[in-house]
Order: C-alpha cells, then structure tokens, then sequence
C-alpha cells in the first residue's frame, strides 16, 4: 500500500473504489479499500469492454430479456466484488466490507413518469428481492420522494442501505429519519447498517455556473462545507441510538472537476471519518503522489465562508437542478445498458 494511502486510512477514512470492475476491485483491495459501489455507468462500460460477453450469453440462453440480463449481470458483477470484501465485513461484524447494488434508475425516468405510488412499491419490491440472501450487500436508493418513501419499509425488511443523491440537508435528515424509523421496526439493531452519500464536486460545479457572484474564497468550497455540516449533523444524531453499527457518512462525487486542482482535493478537506468513495483514476493518483493526510472532516469552517454560503447559496434550487441532472446521469446510462445488451443479442444471432 502506498504511504499516501495508508495516511488517509490512517486519519480515520474508510475507502471506498467507485467501481465493480474485478481487476479494480482486486487492485484496489491491496491498496487498502474496503468496499465499492457500483452504478449502471460502471456496468455499461465493464460490458462494453467484451470481458464478460460469456457470461451474458449463458443469460440469455435461458430465455431472459435484455432488461433481465442486465441485471442479471449486474448481480454478477457484485457478487464477485463481495467476495472479495466479505474477510472484511465479517473482521467488523458488519460495519464495513459492503458492495453498494444500485435500484433500477428508470423509475424515476421522467419519459416513463410513474406515479408517486407505484415508484415506491418499485423501490419496495426490487430492494427486498436484491437484498434477500445477502450480508454484505448495500441496497442503493436515490434522495427522491419516492425512495426517501420506501426507505422505511426497507429498514425494516433487513436491508443495509446506501442512500445516494444526496445534496442537501433537508434530502439527509428525510433519509435519516426513514431509515430509523424502519430500523426501530426491527427485532434488533444488531445489523442495522444505513450510509448516506453525499455528492462533493457536484456542487461546486453548480455554483460555478450558478452562483459566478460568491467570494472568491467561497468559490470551490461549497460541497466540502456542506459535506462537513451535514458530516456533523449526522454524528450528533446517530449518538445515543443505541446502535451497534456505525450509520455513515458516504463522501461521493470527490472527484475534481478542474485540472488546476489537485486530485485529492476532496479527498484531503473530507479525510478522518466514515468513508469515502473514490474514482480509480483518484485513487491512483493519490498512491502515485507524495501526500500526508490528516483529519481535516471536523476542523472548523470559515465563518466569512459559512455567512457566505448561508446568505447566497439558495440549496432549495440547488437541489431541484443536481436531482435533475443527476436522474438523467443514471436514468440515460441504464437505457443505453439495455440496449447495448440487445446489440450483443443480435451479434450472436448474426453469428
């Protein structure tokens, strides 16, 4: 493991791969991560790579659809990143060592507009069915009102839950407080695990193209000073509950955007708590380069950048467009999975 790695670790940060890729997964397990998460990004571009064409053709000789295989390969592709974090999970007794299944993004397709009721009847039954079985397998639900909506009822089944496309804390606390409820439905806490994953660099984006007017300072430290006030909201709530796992925070999206910033830029502000979901190409360049980490996640913000945002950022708005765009980031790609599954389909019948 590199020593810059092994710093970050070191302070306190779980890490995370953003990906299901096995190689990456094995790679990155020697580097010191502990878990991964997958999306339908991430699948779309491990199929389009041919490596696993073998197995989608064993699927779809028994007569499923490309819908179906999709998943079907998907579920693949986790279970083989979990058994790789399983020695993991069991060493923690459940509190670290998962792999995050995301639910299908098309219920929230605006082409398809499900009504409200059967989006969450949706997330309801696809969480149960991809959980069941499963120990160190996250179900992953977006901040929408209808998953924020099932999330109880999730809990309560026995699902470990990532909640992700978080932005806001209005989004967090609806999640939270879902997901507790659920949990206290329970016979035990015991295995009650629930992360919340809030998108960084995201934000930053927003308010550059948004917000040209904040103080220079301000500009490129939103998303970490919210990730830190949410981060500090979330550790008092959870104190005293009685829980025996840790409920987390889940810093994604801490990716840099800008090739002027240093790779690790979030990775640094963010570093000494809960966990964190890096992309690989983060990863590397954080063990290629010389970095120390130290805890940075409770050291107090700016109040000339507190007052700043408190008195410019409207996160209402903020929210309405990053869910837009963040539906259509992951609605679009699963779309194009299916269909590029369908362009494999028709391959081998040509063949």
């Amino acid at each position: 493991m590199s020593d810059s790695l092994t710093s970050l670790i070191n302070a306190g940060t779980k890490l995370w791969l953003d990906s299901i890729d096995p190689e990456l997964v094995r790679a990155n397990r020697e580097l010191g991560a502990t878990g991964a998460t997958s999306n339908p990004i991430i699948v779309s571009n491990l199929i389009k790579t041919g490596r696993f064409d073998s197995e989608i053709n064993e699927v779809m000789k028994t007569g499923a659809d490309d819908n179906e295989v999709a998943w079907q390969i998907t579920d693949h592709m986790v279970k083989d990143a979990q058994t790789v974090f399983e020695k993991v999970w069991s060493e923690t007794e459940g509190n670290d060592g998962y792999v995050s299944f995301e639910l299908d993004p098309l219920i929230e397709d605006p082409e398809l507009d499900l009504p409200h009721a059967d989006r969450v009847a949706r997330y309801i039954e696809l969480g149960k069915k991809w959980s069941a079985g499963h120990t160190n397998r996250m179900i992953k639900v977006p901040a929408t009102p209808a998953g924020i909506e099932a999330l109880e009822e999730l809990a309560a089944f026995g699902a470990s839950l990532n909640v992700t496309l978080i932005f806001t804390a209005r989004q967090y606390e609806a999640a939270r407080d879902a997901c507790w409820r659920g949990a206290q439905r329970r016979d035990s806490l015991d295995h009650f695990k629930s992360v919340y994953s809030i998108f960084v660099s995201r934000i930053d984006v927003y308010t550059e193209q948004q917000l040209p007017n904040l103080q220079e300072e301000t500009q490129g430290q939103v998303g970490i000073v919210n990730a830190k006030n949410i981060w500090a909201a979330n550790q008092k709530y959870w104190s005293g509950k009685g829980c025996p796992l840790q409920q987390e925070m889940i810093f994604a999206s801490t990716g840099t955007k800008k090739p002027e910033d240093p790779k690790w830029k979030y990775v640094a502000a963010l570093a000494g708590s809960d966990i964190q979901t890096n992309p690989p190409a983060t990863n590397d360049a954080i063990a290629e380069g010389d970095v120390e980490f130290n805890r940075q996640i409770d050291l107090p913000v700016s109040e000339l950048v507190q007052q700043d945002i408190e008195a410019n950022v409207d996160f209402v708005q903020l929210e309405q467009v990053l869910m837009r765009e963040g539906i259509s980031k992951f609605s679009k790609p699963q779309q194009e999975l299916i269909a590029l599954i369908g362009e494999k389909r028709a391959a081998i019948s040509i063949s």
